[in-house]
């Protein structure tokens, strides 16, 4: 488990405050800020409060935490800070709070006037659904539950993705390429922006000065482009440095482009490279990579654990990925980046308390341990082998050594669509299933296909249930979709008792 006392500026608390924090993240210019939030939801500051970033309702610096009470109670779900500093946070609900510097409107309420306490973010946003944040040196950006991407703050690169030059004093949807993309994530280098999207794409805009962007020049860019030199990769991570990116694939891939004075790319030279380079190629599948756009500092994590770093480590220059005897990517910033902040929020997790069942549905769909993907409409879902012979009859017949399936990495699925087969999967990790009637009626042929009686009658209930006069037409019409087979025995008598009470 992560020890956050790692982190000078935790040294200040007491034994039973540390073992109070859930999550935490140390930030700002010298590493002199942090916040922290308790197993019981409660909010807590302390630091040197630079531009009332604390969030306290006043400029005094503290090192003894003081709660932040506005936020008790708010389970946060995203966090992020800018070189002012200014702090984004957002709520497991989807709300967006916002405090600190706010020279170039990066808290997003319209004024340029610094925020002592945090405010809620509700321009273009109150309809929506927050779920990840990133700050830039005095820009923010925010994805929401949609797949949609807004931004707002400092804009003289572009880094706003407006398509002009001009600061933004409110949150607004970036669009041009990303109209109608779904967006899985986010980041920002000090003056340039990044997203991902469901299909593995990347997408870059802002300064591209060291070749930040990617794109192959060192022009800026006002709106997004995307990085065809990533064409054919499906890239599932992005992290961005004060000028450097790297990216991850979900073949364990690592990439990277930008700035290198510090060796920060990892390529053995200080040469800038303007467009993606693969390093670590003849390292194991890696798993987890760091940066943050406050250091030079850059590290990765192997499928066996193994923790390296380059780049700016204590002043000097490492330019070749270093292994470390550390077990995680946070504790090289801990110990090596200038400043010694986190590169993101940091979660201790106790999974010495899990359960077996906790653990398994922990690791659903996570590439970090899975053996075996499924690829569905375009889109993986990470299992392992292991549990789905344990699990399910179908599995433990094609996953014999004379099947061709046993030797294959990767199984695509065609006859279902990508929230059936993924909701099946969760199935067998979970016991499980939370889908509306008409995905539950493709999810009850599915079952029937693979001969699951339990998850039949599950998705019988869960249409039975959920069927009324409004829906009806439509789970007729997803019905006539699957084979009828399926529908014989169950679907008529579904029918006559869900749709006659209804009526």
């Amino acid at each position: 488990m992560v020890d956050v006392s790692k982190w000078p500026l935790f040294m200040l608390l007491g034994s039973q405050e540390v073992a109070s924090v859930r999550q935490a993240c140390v930030f700002g210019s010298s590493a002199n800020e942090a916040i922290y939030v308790t197993h019981s939801n409660e909010v807590y500051v302390f630091g040197l409060n630079c531009s009332n970033c604390l969030g306290t309702g006043d400029s005094q610096s503290t090192i003894v935490p003081r709660k932040v009470a506005c936020l008790t109670g708010k389970k946060v779900a995203s966090f992020s800070y800018g070189s002012g500093p200014h702090v984004l946070l957002a709520t497991e609900e989807g709300e967006l709070f916002a405090w600190g510097h706010n020279g170039y409107s990066q808290l997003g309420n319209g004024t340029a006037n610094q925020a002592v306490s945090p405010v809620l973010v509700s321009a273009n946003l109150l309809t929506k659904k927050v779920t990840d944040v990133a700050c830039g040196s005095h820009h923010s950006m925010a994805r929401t539950s949609e797949g949609e991407v807004f931004a707002w703050g400092y804009n003289n690169c572009g880094q706003v993705g407006s398509g002009t030059s001009t600061n933004q004093p409110t949150p607004r949807r970036v669009s041009n390429c990303l109209q109608n993309k779904t967006v899985v994530g986010i980041a920002c280098g000090q003056t340039s922006s990044m997203a991902v999207v469901d299909n593995g794409e990347v997408y870059a805009w802002g300064y591209n000065g060291n070749g930040q962007l990617g794109l192959g020049t060192n022009v800026n860019q006002l709106t997004p482009c995307r990085l065809t030199a990533l064409q054919g990769l499906c890239v599932l991570q992005i992290a961005c440095g004060y000028a450097h990116t790297l990216a991850l694939t979900d073949e364990g891939l690592l990439y990277a482009w930008g700035a290198n004075t510090y060796g920060q790319l990892g390529t053995g030279t200080k040469s800038n490279q303007l467009s993606p380079v693969q390093i670590m190629a003849k390292k194991e599948r890696i798993v987890e990579i760091a940066a943050c756009h406050s250091t030079h500092t850059s590290s990765a994590k192997t499928q066996s654990g193994q923790v390296y770093m380059w780049g700016q480590c204590r002043g000097q220059s490492v330019l070749l990925p270093h292994l470390t005897h550390f077990s995680c990517t946070d504790d090289v910033f801990a110990c090596f980046a200038t400043p010694s902040v986190m590169w993101r929020l940091l979660t201790m997790e106790n999974d010495d308390f899990l359960t077996v069942a906790e653990s398994l549905k922990k690791e659903f769909d996570s590439p970090e341990t899975s053996d075996l993907k499924f690829v569905v409409n375009g889109k993986y879902i990470y299992v392992h082998k292991a549990v789905l012979k344990i699990r399910c009859e179908h599995f433990r017949s094609m996953f014999q050594s004379h099947w061709n399936e046993d030797m294959k990495e990767v199984i695509e699925i065609d006859q279902f669509s990508y929230p059936v087969y993924h909701s099946f999967l969760e199935f067998l990790y979970t016991d499980n299933v939370t889908l509306p009637p008409e995905d539950a009626i493709g999810l009850l042929d599915l079952a029937t296909s693979y001969c699951e009686n339990r998850l039949k009658r599950l998705c019988q209930h869960i249409i039975k249930r959920g069927i009324t006069v409004e829906n009806a037409l439509s789970l007729l019409s997803a019905a006539v979709k699957y084979d009828a087979q399926c529908f014989s025995m169950s679907m008529p008598r579904i029918w006559r008792s869900s749709a006659s009470s209804s009526v």
